[in-house]
């Protein structure tokens, strides 16, 4: 990503100076219109390289920027995450995705997931290696754990709880987004939808139902508050339960 400035200038990077890491900045921002994210990792990319590759004594500073835009994410009430799942005709693409809805999985978590990970006993499933190279557990409820034993003695998966078309891989996000594309098409659901949209619901079903928010920051495996405080904003329950202030105003009474 970078080495973009190569075609840019016409030269090589090690022939740069600081003003020119200025101007292709400006060039990102107002010419070229990247996002935030893009911009971002355009220059840490580039501190790295004068920095710890070419061993230059200046630094890449960062130009302002506006703001990181910030977008609410798109939450199924529960009918609709019903009528989603009801949607979805082959087994092994209704128990994943109401896995990923049971548990808050990432998509990614969720298809890595083997058959060792579902502690019955327990009542835990094992995230491995989560975001950030860490484990954790999630609940398993009584719903899903029934579910995926009717899974089990229909498909007998071996390591994978979700293999792909080989046994020794597991399913492919690419498998599973199409599959929720078709199930959104078949229940009808005009919402813009991925797998992650059942992480989100889950988490956003969670907090209406009076779940502590530091309980589900755990679940959805996240290191601080600040990522899961989102789903504050995208609640409907607490918002449906607060009072205006009008409506302590006391009547006057009619002349």
């Amino acid at each position: 990503m970078c080495f973009a400035v190569r075609p840019y200038f016409g030269k090589s990077p090690e022939l740069l100076g600081p003003e020119n890491i200025r101007t292709y900045q400006l060039y990102l921002a107002h010419e070229k219109k990247a996002s935030w994210s893009r911009f971002n990792q355009t220059v840490c990319a580039l501190r790295f390289l004068y920095r710890h590759t070419l061993h230059k004594d200046w630094i890449v500073q960062h130009i302002p920027f506006p703001c990181k835009e910030s977008r609410l994410p798109e939450v199924l009430s529960t009918e609709e995450v019903s009528r989603l799942l009801a949607a979805i005709p082959e087994l092994k693409y209704r128990v994943l995705l109401t896995t990923i809805y049971a548990t808050g999985l990432r998509a990614s978590e969720a298809l890595h997931l083997q058959v060792s990970d579902i502690d019955s006993r327990r009542k835990t499933v094992r995230v491995r290696q989560g975001k950030g190279h860490k484990d954790r557990y999630v609940m398993l409820s009584a719903k899903l754990l029934l579910l995926l034993r009717r899974y089990w003695k229909v498909a007998h998966p071996a390591t994978w709880l979700f293999p792909g078309a080989s046994p020794d891989r597991p399913l492919s996000l690419e498998c599973l987004q199409r599959s929720v594309q078709r199930a959104r098409q078949a229940s009808g659901l005009t919402k813009r939808l991925t797998a992650h949209t059942l992480r989100h619901s889950f988490a956003t079903h969670l907090l209406e139902s009076g779940t502590n928010i530091r309980v589900i920051q755990v679940l959805l495996g996240h290191n601080s508050l600040r990522p899961t405080a989102r789903y504050t904003h995208v609640t409907t329950a607490a918002l449906a339960s607060t009072l205006s202030p009008l409506d302590s105003l006391p009547i006057p009474p009619r002349s």
